[in-house]
């Protein structure tokens, strides 16, 4: 009880029980983050490189990356030309990394290969590096950055790096960072569509097959296309009403050659028989007209 202050005694006799601990705990709390800081301050102060660089280890050991990151930082100058400062470059990017200070770890992993590019932890570090950028890739209605060039790095690892034991991960991670884009350019292409802009559905829908021609959701795209052409035939002045429709056609002939097993071929199927009756409407009316 020494470690608080005889007018917080006085007024923990008239708190109950639980306020008393909370009290108590608080200001065991400040005085220990306060010693804490000066244990920090102290080390840095220290001019002792191996009392400093042994507390920088223990405080890595320890997970107390901010810590271990003041120590190192400070030692930096002092170890440059020593045979340890690739350890200890290795782990002060680390130690940003572990703090989630990912754009700071991602530059510090490509001085650690600038710096080291034949050290025996380059094919670790230049996954990390790219692993930075796939932790910094944000939620798929913002910009991505990021996302693209995690696929970049993650790729040129992959290339550089064939016997690494990261392989597999990266390649999870590239596949997951390219169904983080179509899916942001599935939603663009949507948005179009629910607002009414049709063309400019069909052709997003479009690029977006054409981007990923391989992808699961490929025949729903297929179907969207359709369905833009044929809204947009639908709202179309009369003149271009016709070219429209043969459009939706057109793109029907395609889908059924593309995926013929589809679920969606039904749904395709209707709009392709809508077009077709509007079609011969068209000529029937044109037919009249003539005669």
């Amino acid at each position: 009880m020494r470690l608080i202050c005889p007018k917080i005694l006085t007024l923990l006799a008239f708190m109950n029980f639980r306020i008393r601990l909370i009290v108590i705990f608080g200001a065991l709390f400040f005085v220990l983050a306060g010693c804490n800081k000066k244990t920090v301050t102290k080390i840095l102060k220290s001019k002792d490189v191996e009392y400093k660089l042994g507390m920088a280890e223990q405080y890595y050991a320890n997970k107390k990356y901010s810590k271990a990151q003041l120590i190192y930082e400070d030692l930096f100058p002092l170890l440059r030309n020593d045979t340890r400062f690739e350890d200890l470059y290795f782990k002060y990017a680390y130690c940003a990394f572990y703090q989630k200070d990912y754009m700071n770890a991602e530059n510090l992993f490509k001085g650690f290969l600038d710096a080291f590019p034949k050290s025996q932890r380059a094919s670790d570090v230049d996954f990390m590096r790219a692993y930075c950028f796939f932790k910094q890739s944000p939620k798929v209605e913002l910009d991505q950055s990021a996302t693209q060039k995690a696929i970049g790095f993650m790729q040129a690892h992959l290339n550089n790096y064939p016997e690494s034991p990261k392989q597999a991960e990266a390649k999870k991670i590239i596949e997951e960072c390219y169904d983080k884009l179509e899916e942001k350019d599935f939603k663009s292409a949507e948005l179009y569509y629910n607002i009414g802009s049709y063309r400019a559905a069909a052709i997003t829908f479009t690029n977006l097959l054409n981007r990923y021609p391989e992808s699961k959701r490929a025949d729903q795209y297929k179907l969207m296309i359709i369905k833009a052409y044929y809204e947009y035939a639908l709202m179309s002045i009369e003149e271009k009403q016709k070219e429209r429709y043969e459009k939706v056609v057109e793109e029907y002939y395609d889908f059924v050659d593309r995926f013929p097993e589809s679920k969606h071929l039904k749904d395709a199927e209707k709009y392709f028989n809508l077009s077709k009756n509007n079609l011969n409407a068209i000529k029937h009316e044109q037919t009249n007209k003539k005669s």
